[in-house]
């Protein structure tokens, strides 16, 4: 499939800010937050802005943006649709958790039960998310079990990457959980993404020049000539090709990059007694892992094959 810029940008921007929301509504229920109102504003609001940052940059994939508002209609049969309500929805409590800090007379009393909300449509936006690639079964490579955990698992993983970043500028005291979180999550990303890719990798085919054309029968399928003379947008958009030598380089630079080297300087930065190092050491933590995820990310639209392009030469998908 063709990695499209603006899909990768809104899948990775949203599921960073729901994240953030998550872990900063659950601090808040918790009572670690404290009175620290500048990091929860501007935790808050950094959340807000990265979702609709990626909601209004997914519009630029569509042909006509100004329609968009026509997907929310189809929320009884469509994920993507769900995924748009949801999304419009989480608003509504994420601005009342994020008002204590603003107005704390009109919004504090309201603030558990807004976090509590906020945590669950976060985690239900996102689930949606992964289900629209997860329910389309023309492309096995999406149609997988660990599609929805991965999107699950690399948003909560961005938001505490990027909170544990802004608790080291506030020096909060969530800091000592943010870090061991951060360590955590990253490896369970990094575990969750390979059991992906081995998973994609001995899967079967499920399709095949012969299973698609019927012809299994007569024997094997050969493509005479292609159904266009030119390129069209069947293989502009689903018949895009990454060569499998450039696909396990990005991989392990994905996990190289992504997550060993998080680990490792999250590592290293326990040990480290300077405050001016140990913020150096979250925002190359923050930096690394955030290109881990674009290239994550890419590669998820990149090597996965529509069955259509059977009937364009593939052999099997």
């Amino acid at each position: 499939m063709h990695p499209a810029k603006s899909v990768i940008l809104f899948t990775t921007l949203s599921g960073a800010g729901y994240g953030i929301l998550v872990w900063l509504s659950a601090f808040s229920l918790v009572g670690k937050l404290g009175d620290e109102p500048w990091l929860g504003q501007i935790s808050a609001g950094l959340a807000i802005g990265l979702i609709l940052a990626g909601l209004l940059i997914s519009t630029l994939h569509l042909g006509h943006p100004e329609r968009a508002w026509r997907a929310l209609s189809q929320w009884r049969s469509s994920w993507l649709s769900r995924e748009g309500l949801l999304a419009v929805v989480t608003f509504v409590p994420a601005a009342i958790f994020a008002g204590q800090w603003v107005a704390p007379n009109i919004f504090v009393p309201a603030a558990p039960v807004a976090a509590t909300l906020t945590i669950l449509l976060s985690m239900a936006t996102v689930f949606a998310t992964g289900m629209i690639y997860a329910t389309l079964k023309a492309i096995p490579a999406w149609s997988n079990q660990w599609t929805v955990p991965v999107y699950l698992i690399f948003s909560l993983m961005s938001g505490v990457l990027i909170l544990n970043f802004l608790a080291d500028i506030f020096a909060s005291e969530i800091l000592s959980f943010t870090t061991p979180l951060a360590a955590f999550l990253l490896f369970l990303g990094m575990v969750v993404k390979f059991v992906y890719w081995t998973s994609i990798g001995s899967k079967a085919p499920v399709s095949t020049a012969e299973s698609a054309t019927g012809l299994g029968e007569l024997g094997r399928v050969m493509l005479l000539e292609s159904p266009h003379s030119g390129p069209n947008y069947l293989m502009r958009e689903m018949g895009y090709q990454i060569a499998r030598r450039h696909a396990e380089k990005l991989r392990i630079i994905t996990i190289l990059f992504g997550f060993l080297v998080p680990l490792l300087l999250l590592g290293g930065g326990s040990f480290v007694g300077s405050a001016d190092i140990s913020l150096m050491i979250t925002g190359l933590v923050l930096a690394f892992g955030s290109v881990g995820v674009l290239i994550e990310r890419w590669l998820f639209f990149a090597e996965a094959k529509h069955v259509v392009t059977l009937y364009y030469g593939t052999k099997a998908v």
